[in-house]
This record gives structure tokens, sequence and C-alpha cells, in this order.
């Protein structure tokens, strides 16, 4: 059974991944507003099969962001905008950073402050809400040992713990991936295994809706 009750504002917030080419400053309306990923689809479906119930979705994803970044902009994306339902999806480029950028160690974020970070903007936030629900990072990649994927599961832990602590709902997306991998090959999800195609979007899509209890038969 669905969690998010009729008249909910969902704000989902992120980096790249949620983002999407949503519009600022607030990611609603016309015209491809809410961007072009999983977030629109999250929304369609809603939309689409629980009409009655009106649910508001709003993108407040923002490309690059780290949970350093998410911090800086909680009052404004998402205290300001008096959700029912958070969603949140930070990680990746916390993670990325220390591989792409290697050398620039400002910019990494490192677990323990990642952790931490995440943990006080839940613990502050999440008696104002409804429902909450964490969402892991990801790198689109089958192979464990693989640098980048082993470090994103330490990260995705700490989403899990970060999630149990608070009684959140934790969507492991990483685990949504794999299951999609066992059939095909990263590149047919993400040519930079981390940004997405359609397809992987909407598995990303499909792992948040079946945590919220969405019913996907003609049963409701």
């Amino acid at each position: 059974m669905l969690t998010l009750s009729a008249q909910t504002k969902l704000v989902m917030i992120g980096d790249s991944i949620t983002d999407c080419e949503r519009a600022r400053p607030v990611g609603e309306g016309l015209f491809g507003a809410i961007g072009k990923g999983y977030v629109a689809q999250v929304d369609g479906l809603l939309a689409a099969h629980y009409p009655e119930r009106r649910i508001r979705v709003v993108n407040m994803g923002s490309s690059g962001n780290t949970v350093r970044d998410l911090k800086n902009r909680w009052a404004s994306d998402v205290l300001a905008l008096n959700p029912q339902w958070l969603s949140i999806m930070i990680g990746i480029n916390d993670v990325w950073r220390q591989f792409d950028l290697p050398l620039h160690v400002e910019t990494h974020v490192q677990l323990a402050e990642y952790e931490q970070t995440l943990d006080e903007l839940v613990a502050a936030t999440k008696p104002r809400l409804q429902g909450l629900v964490l969402m892991s990072p990801f790198f689109i990649e089958a192979i464990a040992s693989d640098q980048m994927r082993a470090r994103m599961d330490l990260y995705g832990a700490a989403v899990r713990r970060v999630a149990q602590k608070h009684q959140a709902v934790f969507v492991d997306v990483q685990a949504a991936f794999l299951r999609v991998l066992a059939h095909q090959h990263s590149a047919g999800l993400a040519w930079d295994r981390v940004h997405p195609n359609l397809a992987g979007h909407m598995v990303i899509a499909r792992a948040f809706l079946d945590a919220v209890g969405f019913t996907w038969g003609g049963e409701r």
C-alpha cells in the first residue's frame, strides 16, 4: 500500500542524477520543469496510478553537489519548501571527486564527514516530516572489487546506518542496479557508469516506488 497520503508534497533532493535539467529555482511546473530523470518518472507514475491522491513532486537536485553542498542550501531548498515527505540521494560526487580529481583534496568528502553531515541533516529535519527516504549512492559496475565501486559501497552502508538510526525508509539503489547488471553490461545503462540513461533512471524510480509501497498491479 502506498505510504504517501493524499495532498502530500514530496521534495527529492540530490546531485546531477536528481537534477536532470530541472527548472530553477524550484524544479516543478510546466515544460519539463521537473527534469528528465527518475524524479520525472516517479512523478508521472504517481500521477497516473494514484490521481486521486494529488501528490506534488518537487525536484531540488543540483549537479555536482556533495553532502557539503546540500548542507549549505538545506534551509532554502528543503526547509523553506515545507515538504511532508523528503527523499535524499547524495554521495556520488563525494566519492567521485576522490578519483577524478585525486589531487584536489579540498573537494574530497571523506566517509566520516559524509555520514556525520547526513546524520545531522536528517536529525534536524525528520521531526518536521511525515516520511523520509534515504537512497544510497551508486556506481553502475558489477565488479565489487572495482576501486570506486568498493568505495561507493562504504558510503551506501553509511546511508543505511543513518536510515536505521532515524527509522527512515532506505532504498538500496546499488542493489537495484546489480539486479539489472546480472543481465547486461553497465554501458547499456550509463556511458560513464554514473549518469544513467532512461532505463537506468527507471531502475532508480522503481526502487524508490517499491520502497514507498507503490502497487504495480491493478489492485491498490
